[in-house]
This record gives structure tokens, C-alpha cells and sequence, in this order.
């Protein structure tokens, strides 16, 4: 298979993606070809270190740098001006969560790439329906689970952050934090499960954090089809089982479990584990199937990008309004925390 020339703009968290990128698979389908940051210092070090041209101006970039495929891993605010921006150049883009503050921003940016034939994808919601959401959905057609009426979910790990003078310390830019940074992986499975949301309502701490942002938090959902969902999400907690993005998952006729317990396989952080309980109140309970994924939401699906690249996009599942609907509960999230009550979760196609 033929590699593709990528070029990496925004080289905090692109160091990251750089170091992905030099590993197989991202490695048997992507080459680096340059990066970009608007620090000149980081630019040099890294161009230093991978032995590409640097550049700390994007137009420069895509006037002197012919790759097709752009990475852009830049904060969020913002950020839909400069997929704009790589769009009117003719390169597809790869990004990350969360997509963008402005949900109007991003369904303009990304109506844009869909009439001019370019991709726009990132880990968050994934370009196709992430292997253990695959399973998931198999499961509820084939065991005749009936819809989804609620969903908890959670992650955490231990941070004691400092205050640094970067977005994150921003209430407004950064609402929510722990639900905001971590959480946005859990709020776009719900939508690809539940669907749009209706209403939300926040609850928040600052415990151990030397931010202003909160560092505990809680985020509850009610689903536009009656279905409800919860998001928790810490930086408080050091227990070793970071980042597994539980689930508990309740249809009708069936329960499914995700990264939950004490007593799961253990095989590792990036494996996720899936069982489906189901029963009667008469016979009680059984574990009906159980089923492991290497990669479960959040992470890059190269193989989809480099497709989306070298053949055009149209074999992605998942629609605008999808990754807009979460931005959504995001927008709304904010307005709940900043009044403390419920906030109206907007549709995705919404000017208003």
C-alpha cells in the first residue's frame, strides 16, 4: 500500500501524533512531511528531531509543502477557520477531540468538505462505528435487546494540575474540564447510540486542581427519544485504571457492561471488554456473550484517513450532524454550568 505525505500543525499535543505516526499501522500508511507551530523553538526541535521542514505559518505550509493530508491538532477554539483554511488548499484533514466550540462553525466546515470531496476526520467520533460500538450495535439486533433507555458512564485518572495560562484554565473555553478533556469521548458514543439530545445538567468541584477549572464532574443527560445518559468524569482519582471509558449500558432486554469492575480479564490498558447480561426477573441472570476490541473509541483510525486520501471520502458512516450533536451537549453543558440549572441541548442543525 502506498504511504501519503502528511503534514502536523500544532506541535504540543502533535509531538504525540508525530510519535504515532512512526509506528505501525500509522506508519505503514503515512509518511511525515512537515510540521507547523506557531512557537519557533518547537518548531526547530522537532523538525530537528524528525528531519522534515518546519514552518511556523500555516499558509506557508500549504504554499510550500505539497502533501495531501494535513494533521491539525491546535486547541479547539477556533479551529474550524483553520480546517477552512486547509480545505480552500485542497488537503484533507485528520484532527482531534473536541472538535470545535462553535457548532455552527464546525457543520459550515464540515458541509464545506463534504461539497468539495475532502475528508475531515478525527478519533472522536471515529469516521466508522468503533469496533465495541460495532459489537454493541450486533448485540442489540441479533439478541433482540430492544432500544436503549439509559446509559452511565465514567473515566478518571489523577491530575494535580497547575494553572498555566493556557485554554485550560478557561471556564468558558474549557467548560466542565474532566468532561470537557476526557469525557467528550463518552458524550459521542451516547449520540451514536441514543442519538440527539434534549436537555443536560451539570454538577462540578474543584478538589485537588491549582486551576480555576473544575477537576471532578458530573454531567446528566436526557436524550431527544426518552433515553438517559450521565457522564462522570475525574482528574481526583489514582487507582490504576485510568482512562477506561466504562459504560453500563441498559436496553430494554439487556444489559451491557464496558471496562467495568474489579474482575475483568486484566489484559491491559487499550483493550476494551464487553459482556451482555441477560435474563428474567424469574430465571435471574446469565452472561449471555463477552467480547474483546484492541481499540475501542477514541482512537485514530488511520486506515479510514489514508482510504478517505488516496480514494476520496463516502465510505465514513457517520454524519455531520453526528459529530455536531455533540458539540451540542458540550454547548449546552457550559450554559448549565455557568447558570446551575438545566440547559437545552440545541438540534445539530440549528442556527438559533
Amino acid at each position: 500500500m502506498k504511504t501519503i505525505s502528511i503534514a502536523v500543525i500544532g506541535l504540543n499535543f502533535g509531538r504525540h501524533i508525530i510519535g504515532e505516526l512512526s509506528k505501525r499501522p500509522a506508519s505503514d500508511l503515512f509518511r511525515l512531511a512537515a510540521v507547523c507551530d506557531i512557537n519557533p523553538e518547537r518548531v526547530r526541535a522537532v523538525s530537528s528531531e524528525t528531519g522534515v521542514p518546519g514552518f511556523t505559518d500555516i499558509g506557508e505550509l500549504l504554499e510550500q509543502c505539497d502533501a495531501p493530508a494535513i494533521g491539525l491538532f491546535t486547541g479547539p477554539v477556533g479551529r474550524a477557520a483553520l480546517i477552512r483554511q486547509i480545505l480552500e488548499a485542497g488537503r484533507h484533514v485528520i484532527t482531534t477531540k473536541p472538535f470545535e466550540n462553535d457548532p455552527e462553525a464546525a457543520m459550515a466546515v464540515l458541509d464545506m468538505a463534504r461539497e468539495r470531496g475532502l475528508a475531515v476526520h478525527m478519533n472522536s467520533p471515529s469516521p466508522s462505528l468503533p469496533p465495541d460500538l460495532a459489537v454493541i450495535r450486533k448485540w442489540q439486533e441479533s439478541r433482540n435487546l430492544g432500544r436503549p433507555l439509559a446509559c452511565q458512564t465514567s473515566v478518571w485518572v489523577r491530575y494535580r494540575e497547575k494553572q498555566d495560562g493556557s485554554w485550560y484554565d478557561d471556564p468558558l473555553l474549557c467548560p466542565v474540564a474532566p468532561v470537557f478533556r476526557l469525557g467528550i469521548y463518552l458524550i459521542n458514543d451516547m449520540v451514536r447510540l441514543m442519538g440527539e439530545a434534549g436537555r443536560v445538567s451539570v454538577h462540578a468541584s474543584r478538589l485537588f486542581t491549582g486551576r480555576p477549572t473544575d477537576d471532578h464532574a458530573l454531567l446528566a443527560i436526557s436524550f431527544r427519544n426518552g433515553s438517559l445518559g450521565s457522564v462522570m468524569a475525574s482528574f481526583c482519582v489514582e487507582d490504576g485504571d485510568i482512562y477506561q471509558n466504562s459504560m453500563i449500558l441498559n436496553f430494554e432486554r439487556g444489559t451491557v457492561y464496558r471496562n467495568v469492575g474489579p474482575t475483568r480479564r486484566g489484559s491491559g490498558r487499550g483493550v476494551t471488554e464487553l459482556s451482555l447480561v441477560m435474563g428474567t426477573n424469574e430465571t435471574g441472570r446469565s452472561i449471555a456473550a463477552e467480547h474483546s476490541c484492541e481499540h475501542g473509541s477514541g482512537a485514530y483510525s488511520w486506515e479510514d484517513f489514508h482510504r478517505a486520501v488516496a480514494e476520496g471520502p463516502g465510505h465514513e458512516d457517520l454524519k455531520p450532524e453526528e459529530i455536531v450533536a455533540g458539540l451540542r451537549i458540550i454547548e449546552a453543558m457550559r450554559e448549565a454550568s455557568r447558570s446551575g440549572g438545566t440547559s437545552v441541548v440545541k438540534p445539530a442543525r440549528s442556527s438559533s
